[in-house]
């Protein structure tokens, strides 16, 4: 890492590396699978935890992106 070029705002190395994994994890057929596991965990012990974490990411947050706020709501 001591090699890595400084890219300024918005590594765009790391997006890619990034994005390359994501689509990779989509392609591994390991999605439902994750889903299940988060929403028993939100269901079991740690749930509240869980979600005293999200709050606080939250409250970092510029707000929601409407578009994701829209797939919400109509889920």
């Amino acid at each position: 890492m001591a090699n890595q070029k400084n890219e300024g705002e918005g590594n765009k190395t790391a997006a890619r590396h990034y994005n390359k994994d994501q689509q990779a994890f989509v392609k591994s057929g390991q999605v439902q699978q994750a889903a299940h596991e988060a929403e028993q965990a939100l269901d079991g012990a740690e749930g509240n935890e869980l979600r005293e974490a999200e709050e606080k990411g939250r409250a970092k947050s510029k707000g929601e992106n409407a578009a994701d706020y829209a797939k919400k709501k109509s889920s």
